[in-house]
């Protein structure tokens, strides 16, 4: 087999894993469920999946939790008025689950309880439940958010889009 055809293939597998794992059914209910729950805070989330990371990527090594930060930086998470965007990033290859919060929320919520949604989000994902540890994991989101910025009752304007991405 030859150079192109194995990096066709294996192209294709990550987008074909991505695919299988998160389904555009599944994508329209995570984008309900980030849409409804940001009605209760005046936080923004977003969610994104990546298969892996690039060859380039790899050789240079970049850990998940920096590619996260980039994938933060890169789809504007950092640009909320009140700096309280959250990504969530899931990167299949490594099983890895990284949450990373604008400044507003890190002063407000405890490292550990980003930790123990990464916890659970990763042990749904392990046993194959894949819709449920996504949901779970938007919904424990939304109740840091709520506790730490709960809506006022004003309008709360939709600063980021709402459907997850897949990188």
């Amino acid at each position: 087999m030859g150079r192109i055809e194995r990096l066709s293939r294996n192209l294709f597998g990550a987008w074909f894993q991505l695919r299988r794992c998160f389904p555009s059914t599944l994508l329209d209910e995570m984008a309900t469920a980030i849409h409804d729950g940001e009605r209760h805070h005046c936080g923004e989330l977003r969610f994104a999946v990546e298969s892996r990371l690039s060859p380039s990527a790899v050789w240079a090594g970049v850990t998940a939790r920096q590619r996260a930060q980039q994938v933060f930086s890169q789809l504007g998470v950092w640009d909320t008025e009140l700096n309280t965007g959250v990504l969530i990033y899931v990167l299949l290859a490594e099983r890895r689950i990284e949450i990373v919060a604008d400044r507003g929320l890190v002063e407000r919520v405890e490292r550990g309880a980003w930790e123990r949604v990464c916890a659970g989000m990763r042990a749904a994902f392990a046993a194959g439940h894949w819709r449920e540890g996504s949901l779970e994991g938007i919904t424990a989101i939304h109740a840091l958010a709520v506790a730490s910025f709960p809506s006022d009752g004003r309008d709360n304007p939709d600063e980021l889009p709402d459907r997850p991405v897949l990188l």
